[in-house]
């Protein structure tokens, strides 16, 4: 039998990390050449964001929800590292290999010989389960080592916890990876619907869990007072919510005919250029995965010190919750936009064609910015009201929700250059460059770490939390600039008189939305005052208010891309 040509050289371009609509979207960019791989994408929009929507809002729910079971202090803080760690490893040692390498190989492999690529699919998929198993195993002895790394300061009951959580949902990394690589063998046979709903399953059986946390639970339990059955829930439900997201996309996995039969008999060469194409992705993830470990372990020590000063609750817990709530708007419009610019970035940069990469780019940076301007002014006059709907209930505050406010309203700076240096790294990927992102990102990374253990050391401690976020904000505008120098290098230029001519017409209409926006907030608050009531009211007249002024005045200023985004929504709509 004749060897394809991915055996020898894989030329579709690199994916982001950013999540599996892009992952769908990268696996298949050049496939529009040959009749229908574009229009097909553009037909599944509309179900794959609606997937990701509803992935989203029941992911905030779960969210929600844990808040309301426990807390935003010690067992919150607890509970949130200790499940963070599953998805550190898995990315740390296939999720990236598997994104920006694995799923063009098969690919690749499949369109140059069907039948070869049938017997190259099987053997990376039992590859991944046997690595799965043993790197699982290593995870759940390593749980010491993990919470030393992440959160030194704890100590006692809350250590012992911590330690015993992280063994038990170490055993999400197996279904974590068999999700993914199953999702990944769906998006590359056009099977797109199961991987974006498959998560919502997840996100249910975590609030069931909640919810039943919440009626076992007398009082406020903390990692002193938690009983062997809470811990069981706790543990059962997370682990069986990520188990019946593995299992669901089984169905559809044989309905696209595939079939698993174990098999190693891997050829010449194949393991290699995983490993060749695979190692400046792993660099990526290394680098941030280690600017990850320095800000937990710090918020984590903020939380503690904060407690034992009778501050409250000022640590991991409302950081990573409003990081949630931060990344909402980018996660949309990456469905709505990158999804439809990444494949045609792909082919100009194939054909050399890199005047239209940079159109494209502009055109992409446009219209996300119709949309994340405006989310990001809404988080800042709103974060209140935002945060006491969502998490002022059960053992949660009103003021450890306005804690979590506090955050957010920091991270809403970082929205802007959060997106734009996302879609950078997607630029540097369509050319098949992984080797410039890992640099830019030490780069990112090294501001961020300096951040971060300034704000340790110089804010009060009720602050740090709230700095961290800041040092986040100011490392993404670091990657925003860096990248932004490259690509205009090697671009000829990045359209930026048009970009700043946009932008300084969407921050002119912004006034107004800020300005309603905030004026709501403060007559609810003052004649209202702050709950779960007046927080609906003030979101719902503050956003809706505040949404139409901003249309009105875009409208007057003319901003093209306000109506080329409204086109772009309504063509993904079913029947359209």
């Amino acid at each position: 039998m004749r060897q394809p040509a991915a055996e020898t050289a894989v030329d579709i371009p690199i994916p982001g990390s950013a999540g599996a609509a892009d992952t769908v979207v990268d696996a298949l960019p050049e496939q529009g050449g040959k009749g229908g791989g574009a229009s097909g994408l553009l037909r599944s929009g509309a179900l794959m964001a609606v997937g990701t929507l509803a992935s989203r809002i029941t992911g905030f729910l779960r969210t929600a929800m844990l808040v309301a079971a426990l807390g935003v202090g010690a067992l919150g803080d607890v509970y949130n590292t200790a499940n963070v760690v599953p998805f550190i490893v898995y990315d740390l040692l296939l999720g990236g290999v598997l994104t920006a390498v694995v799923v063009p190989m098969i690919v690749r492999a499949r369109e140059s010989d069907p039948q070869y690529g049938a017997r190259y699919e099987q053997r990376l998929f039992t590859l991944a389960v046997l690595g799965l198993a043993l790197i699982t195993a290593a995870a759940m002895a390593l749980g010491p080592v993990f919470i030393s790394i992440y959160a030194d300061a704890w100590r006692d009951e809350q250590r012992d916890l911590a330690v015993l959580l992280t063994r038990l949902f170490a055993v999400q990394i197996f279904f974590l990876g068999v999700s993914a690589f199953s999702g990944a063998i769906l998006n590359t046979r056009k099977r797109f619907a199961a991987p974006m709903w498959a998560p919502v399953l997840n996100n249910i059986v975590i609030c069931c869990t909640a919810a039943a946390f919440l009626l076992v639970a007398s009082g406020t339990v903390t990692p002193e007072s938690i009983t062997d059955g809470e811990i069981a829930l706790l543990a059962g439900g997370t682990i069986g919510g990520m188990a019946l997201q593995t299992l669901a996309l089984w169905p559809s996995l044989r309905g696209s005919g595939f079939r698993w039969r174990p098999r190693l008999d891997f050829r010449k060469g194949e393991l290699g250029t995983i490993g060749r194409m695979g190692a400046w992705t792993l660099a990526y993830v290394l680098i941030t995965q280690i600017g990850f470990a320095v800000t937990t372990r710090l918020a984590n020590s903020a939380g503690k010190l904060g407690r034992e000063a009778g501050l409250g609750d000022v640590g991991y817990s409302p950081y990573t919750n409003a990081y949630q709530l931060f990344q909402l708007p980018y996660a949309i419009i990456g469905v709505s936009v990158i999804t439809a610019l990444l494949p045609r970035m792909s082919e100009h940069a194939a054909a050399g064609r890199m005047r239209e990469v940079r159109d494209d780019f502009s055109s992409g940076l446009r219209l996300c910015s119709v949309i994340i301007l405006p989310a990001a002014a809404l988080m800042a006059a709103l974060a209140d009201e935002i945060t006491i709907v969502l998490f002022a209930h059960g053992q949660t505050s009103v003021a450890d929700a306005l804690v979590i406010a506090d955050v957010l309203r920091m991270f809403a700076i970082a929205l802007v250059p959060f997106a734009a240096y996302q879609l950078m790294l997607r630029v540097f990927y369509s050319m098949q460059d992984t080797r410039t992102p890992a640099f830019v990102s030490v780069a990112v990374v090294a501001t961020g770490i300096a951040m971060t253990v300034t704000a340790y050391h110089v804010l009060p401690t009720d602050k740090i939390i709230v700095g961290i976020a800041g040092g986040f904000a100011l490392a993404q505008t670091v990657g925003a600039l860096v990248g932004w120098a490259i690509l205009r290098r090697r671009l000829g230029g990045m359209d930026g008189r048009r970009v700043a001519l946009t932008y300084l017409k969407l921050i002119v209409a912004l006034w107004p939305l800020l300005g309603f926006a905030y004026a709501t907030h403060m007559i609810v608050d003052a004649t209202l005052g702050r709950g779960m009531l007046p927080g609906m009211v003030a979101l719902a007249v503050g956003s809706a208010g505040g949404g139409i002024l901003y249309l009105v005045f875009t409208r007057l200023l003319r901003v093209g891309e306000v109506q080329t985004m409204i086109s772009t929504v309504t063509r993904r709509l079913p029947g359209r």
